[in-house]
């Protein structure tokens, strides 16, 4: 299709400010943002419904300004594969030892789904109806967690006392405080890094989008967390690996040099200490409870668990040899207990249909889907993850599912013609 020129600067403009505040505050709602359980129900609730309706303007407005939408879908097993994954989570519900948890976390997972879909079909409409605007997913995702973490590096010199968790009988400080998990803080900075790498390979705003990454590397080496480090570094290796610029190259190359080897032994070995490392190789006590929740919790409900986000027939799993648990540090843990080995062999091809949907995408909408990747998967192998308890980490891997679930359509309807031609976006003929 050809289009009628026409400036839309001042429209995209504020479209993007408009997909910039969604996302961050999408995210901000995940937030325990008041130590009042009411209070924080009620700004999850409000927030996260009023996002959503939020992004469902949006899109309405840019089919209201001169698009129309005829997307087609696009690597259709993927989404039908977390689909099935849903519908088996929501017939849980007969068998969870808790219905009203299981029904809880189920419509938060799925009303987070409903937001990522009006979010990027927004993003697909820009791209097929205004191709020369410059509003891009990292872009946007990078810079809502920036903020994030801005907030909580203010934060931990303003007030450190709400800021900074105290971990190992208070020995230990780590970034976040009752507000959010150290390790999923991490994730976000890590899912930060991966977005404005892309702002740095397009020399975008060079030198504000390096110090906003610094700032980023400093709120992740506050949070304390290895996984979102190694993650991190992972992402800059990734990268290197693809990049033609060999300036770029080198000084990635050089940063990690200097970086990794201090940031590997205080972050990730804890200064060498002999009883840190002990804790280090049990991953925080996690394998064996792991092992336990295989030898003693898997074989009561081997097939089809103990419902949506439930992991034992009480509120806590806990073995004579391990602490009490409530959910398992681990997603794919997670998934096998609450929904069995049925639902854990759906998510592992719901998994391989996504990633052969991403090697399908061109070369930097692959690198920059893997890159986003990283951090999630990282994380999921020891916290809540991409199939875990409600958090952020399902709203980016949601993100990404539904970004390689749509394509251009070829043909137009007669009223979607007429639209455009009352829009001034096509020419009548």
């Amino acid at each position: 299709m050809k289009f009628l020129d026409k400036d839309h600067s001042a429209f995209i403009k504020k479209t993007n400010w408009q997909l910039l505040l969604l996302v961050l505050l999408m995210t901000a709602c995940f937030f325990t943002w008041s130590e009042n359980i009411i209070i924080t129900r009620i700004i999850k609730v409000i927030g996260r419904m009023g996002m959503l309706a939020g992004s469902w303007y949006v899109y309405k407005s840019i089919l209201k300004y001169g698009a129309a939408d005829n997307l087609k879908t696009h690597n259709i097993l993927s989404s039908a594969f977390y689909g099935i994954y849903l519908l088996l989570g929501f017939a849980s519900f007969m068998w969870s030892t808790n219905v009203g948890y299981s029904a809880l976390q189920w419509f938060m997972t799925s009303q987070t789904l409903v937001f990522c879909y009006f979010f990027i079909k927004s993003l697909y409409l820009l791209d097929v109806y205004f191709p020369k605007h410059k509003i891009r997913l990292y872009n946007l995702l990078g810079n809502a967690s920036f903020i994030l973490i801005l907030v909580f590096v203010i934060g931990m010199w303003v007030s450190p006392d709400v800021f900074f968790r105290l971990t190992h009988g208070g020995e230990e400080a780590r970034l976040g405080g009752y507000l959010m998990n150290p390790n999923e803080l991490g994730m976000l900075a890590g899912v930060g890094i991966a977005g404005l790498m892309f702002d740095i390979r397009r020399n975008h705003n060079k030198w504000w989008t390096i110090l906003k990454l610094l700032i980023l590397f400093y709120g992740l080496y506050a949070t304390g967390s290895r996984s979102s480090l190694i993650g991190a570094l992972l992402i800059i290796g990734f990268h290197v690996l693809q990049s033609e610029q060999k300036k770029f190259a080198v000084v990635a190359i050089a940063i990690m040099i200097l970086v990794a080897p201090i940031a590997i032994y205080k972050v990730v070995l804890k200064d060498g200490d002999p009883e840190r490392m002990e804790e280090v190789l049990s991953l925080t006590g996690r394998l064996p409870f792991w092992e336990a929740l295989i030898n003693e919790g898997l074989p009561r409900e081997p097939l089809l668990g103990f419902g949506f986000m439930r992991i034992d027939y009480k509120e806590y799993f806990q073995s004579a040899h391990t602490y009490p648990g409530k959910m398992t540090h681990n997603t794919f843990m997670q998934v096998l207990m609450n929904l069995g080995f049925i639902g854990i062999t759906i998510v592992l091809f719901q998994l391989i249909f996504t990633t052969r949907g991403i090697l399908k995408e061109d070369s930097e909408k692959k690198l920059m889907l893997f890159c986003l990747l990283i951090p999630l998967i990282i994380n999921s192998f020891t916290e809540f993850g991409i199939f875990g308890e409600s958090n952020y980490g399902i709203l980016f891997y949601q993100l990404i599912i539904l970004y390689i679930s749509f394509k251009p359509g070829e043909f137009l309807r007669p009223s979607q013609k007429i639209h455009l031609i009352k829009t001034g976006r096509l020419a009548a003929r």
